[in-house]
């Protein structure tokens, strides 16, 4: 008997799941996540896992939350015990008068469990032993078990999740009556033992609405299809590498001939990462659209090309999943640590531009317009994804596409403009934008034609080591850098209920935790304007925001404040308004970490927040 009041609470609780890595509980976590989102409850699931292939611990946390929150609340109200390893850690994390569900099968004495937690033991090893023979299909029913007996414990509708085991199993009935009757078996089993409903219920909602429930790196991968990438180099790194898996998998679907079943794309796996950009590069320079997806070591590895494509002006997109670092890091973990490194990637005086998407939604869309951006603007450009939205899956609004949409390709001299005389310098600024025409190569037998190299050059593309070349040249670029501020995507504002004289700047996998972090500050009466940064080089809006507000916060995932030091850089701002909060222990931010850094802070500073408007 718990000595503390159990949980009541319905639609609106965390569950976690301790596992063993390779065990195959992974795919029985998010059927269990799917069952819920059939309800129409939205659900937030993260995946933690180890570096390794599999043998150690591993764990699924999935916030159940019918107000819509989406972003991770930390500590959990349901623990899912699988992992004898980690039996301390885990019971030690649920929440008082929270709820411990594990296999009972061995008995454990009474000084493992709290006090203050109601427990729920099923014999599930017993029970899978007694029904099958084969060693690894007991492994995977037990986890399918488990699932059965949280529809009972949680009042999950059973027929839902049958559905969803026929629609994940179809063609292949046996495998249908399989898990069907490991999950009966698990259902019925926590019926006869256990008191079902528990006070953690789900109850049928229309929360969930049209969403689509997809990760970010699958996202991406669709991105690159819309926006025309035909052709993808690449060296494994986590967590990216299953954008050009899903990549691979859409081109088969899209990128064959149907008429003779000939591959029109070209995916190519380099020997390392400094080969796979090299590659796109040429693919790009070539006329293709090309890209690569990697995380921070490999943006480390590939920085001497990238100031090759900075200064020799050829497109390229490249997706970066960031993970914690610095050096290999925590391959498994998320941060947002790569600003600095891909901002300023390369040696010299190099800009490059950044998309920032918030959710697989604009993973999606964001990753298409990258390639128009990088042709447009003659670059590379990088989108910065994170492990928590590249590798979890994510509710997220459908996708959408306007068919009659058109490749932007920039400036291109074409055969006709040649035949007519114009004047063609390949880097020759005609209209003071910055950015010169370029030529596809094959564009004319005899016109057209230059020499692409890193080292300096004059407006004809001829060697040349004049300084005054180069200062040419380098103005010019920065003169493309600020036409990049108009067309890169512009933040996203949302004003406090009153007018105030804080704001706070955020980015990426960090919009869900600030949008409910929003609302426990008002709620506080602590009113704070938000802007969402989507895109570098920073808008006009981006400055204006700042000067603006007195005091403005700036919440990011890494150590350092590497948005703060953007901001500081290029606007020429006065630092001491900028206030970190920042989080970077390899788990997602929490609304209540936002909150409650924004309020320590307004209370040290002495300050009031501002229910009034200010006085004219």
């Amino acid at each position: 008997m718990s000595t503390v009041p159990s949980l009541q609470k319905c639609n609106d609780f965390v569950i976690k799941f301790a596992n063993i890595n390779g065990t195959g509980s992974a795919s029985a976590n998010e059927l269990f996540a799917r069952a819920v989102i059939a309800m129409g409850v939205p659900v937030a699931p993260r995946n933690v896992f180890p570096s390794n292939i599999q043998g150690l611990p591993t764990w699924y946390e999935m916030r159940v939350s019918g107000e819509g929150w989406l972003g991770r609340r930390g500590g959990c109200d349901l623990m899912v015990a699988m992992n004898p390893q980690t039996w301390d850690r885990d019971v030690a994390e649920v929440t008082p008068g929270g709820y411990l569900l594990y296999d009972s099968t061995k008995r454990l004495p009474r000084s493992r469990f709290r006090d203050d937690l109601t427990v729920l033991g099923l014999p599930l090893t017993e029970i899978c032993l007694a029904e099958y023979g084969d060693p690894r299909q007991r492994q995977l029913m037990k986890n399918i078990l488990y699932v059965g007996a949280l529809t009972a414990l949680l009042d999950i509708d059973f027929a839902v999740v049958e559905r969803l085991i026929g629609k994940q199993f179809r063609g292949k009935e046996k495998l249908i009556a399989a898990n069907v009757q490991a999950l009966r078996l698990g259902h019925d089993a926590a019926r006869a033992a256990l008191p079902c409903p528990i006070g953690l219920t789900v109850r049928r909602s229309d929360g969930v609405g049209e969403r689509i429930f997809v990760n970010g790196n699958d996202a991406c991968a669709l991105g690159a299809i819309y926006g025309g990438a035909t052709v993808a180099a690449w060296y494994p790194i986590t967590p990216s590498t299953s954008v050009i898996e899903a990549f691979a998998s859409y081109c088969r679907k899209y990128r064959t001939d149907p008429n003779n079943g000939r591959a029109l794309y070209a995916i190519v796996q380099a020997e390392d990462e400094l080969a796979s950009i090299g590659m796109v590069i040429g693919a790009s320079w070539n006329g293709s659209r090309a890209f690569t997806a990697t995380s921070g070591p490999g943006i480390s590895l590939m920085q001497e090309f990238f100031g090759l494509a900075y200064f020799a002006e050829v497109p390229a997109v490249i997706f970066d999943v960031q993970r914690g670092g610095p050096s290999t890091g925590m391959p498994t973990r998320s941060q947002q640590s790569d600003l600095l490194s891909c901002a300023y990637a390369s040696h010299g005086d190099t800009k490059h531009v950044l998309l920032f998407p918030e959710d697989p939604y604009e993973c999606f869309t964001l990753g298409a317009q990258a390639f128009d951006l990088a042709e447009r603007l003659q670059t590379p450009v990088f989108v910065l994804s994170d492990l928590d939205i590249g590798m979890n899956e994510v509710l997220c609004r459908p996708f959408d596409w306007d068919d009659s949409r058109q490749y932007d390709r920039g400036k291109l001299m074409s055969a006709a403009d040649l035949n007519a005389g114009r004047n063609f310098g390949r880097y020759l600024d005609v209209d003071g934008d910055g950015i010169p025409f370029r030529t596809i190569p094959g564009t004319h037998p005899t016109k057209g034609a230059y020499f692409s190299r890193g080292t300096t050059r004059n407006a004809y593309a001829k060697y040349s080591e004049a300084g005054t070349d180069y200062v040419y040249n380098m103005e010019r670029l920065r003169r493309k850098f600020v036409t990049a501020r108009s067309l890169v995507p512009g933040p996203v504002r949302k004003n406090a209920r009153l007018p105030t004289r804080f704001g706070a700047i955020y980015y990426g996998s960090t919009s869900p935790a600030m949008a409910e972090a929003f609302a426990l500050l008002e709620a506080r009466g602590i009113h704070v304007d938000l802007l969402r940064v989507r895109g570098f080089p920073f808008a006009d809006e981006v400055m204006d925001f700042i000067v603006d507000h007195e005091l403005v916060f700036v919440v990011e995932q890494n150590e350092s404040g590497q948005l703060r030091t953007l901001l500081v850089n290029e606007g020429d701002l006065d630092p001491r308004r900028l206030v970190c909060v920042l989080h970077y222990d390899g788990t997602p931010i929490t609304a209540g970490f936002i909150a409650g850094r924004i309020a320590d802070i307004v209370t040290q500073n002495n300050v009031t927040p501002l229910r009034q408007p200010l006085a004219s």
